[in-house]
């Protein structure tokens, strides 16, 4: 009989390393190289940010749980956090998708109104023009 489909433990990297998808890899190992060429203050940022984000995760797959209902204890409590956090890595890679679709579309009418707010004025004067330059420039 056929074994069900179980996902990789945390304490295996090499088994989780074989069944992360090849995109997955690939994000995995720029990520690698990005954590190599960082210094130590910057790594340590790094390390704040992610435990704020572990802790939470935890407490969103804590309360998906109760949500729904179920009392889970052990194999299967960690086997409903791994397909929440996958399922929700999903998701959250959809919307960015999403966000740099939208931004890529908007970019060039932003880029259009910067070019007229800050195209030098014409010789007639604009009175929309007026107001921009009128700012005192930041030292």
């Amino acid at each position: 009989m056929p074994q069900p489909h179980r996902a990789p433990t945390f304490g295996d990297p090499r088994q989780r390393w074989l069944a992360m998808p090849p995109q997955d890899r690939q994000i995995f190992q720029k990520n690698a190289e990005r954590w190599m060429q960082m210094g130590p203050e910057e790594r340590k940022i790094m390390r704040a940010r992610e435990k704020v984000y572990r802790a939470q995760v935890s407490k969103e797959v804590d309360a998906a749980l109760r949500e729904s209902g179920l009392h889970l204890e052990g194999e299967k409590r960690v086997q409903f956090e791994q397909r929440y956090l996958q399922e929700r890595r999903k998701i959250e890679h959809s919307l960015r998708q999403e966000i740099e679709s939208q931004r890529q579309q908007q970019l060039p009418a932003l880029q259009e109104r910067l070019k007229k707010e800050f195209a030098e004025p014409s010789p007639a004067g604009s009175s929309a023009a007026a107001p921009a330059s009128s700012v005192s420039p930041k030292k």
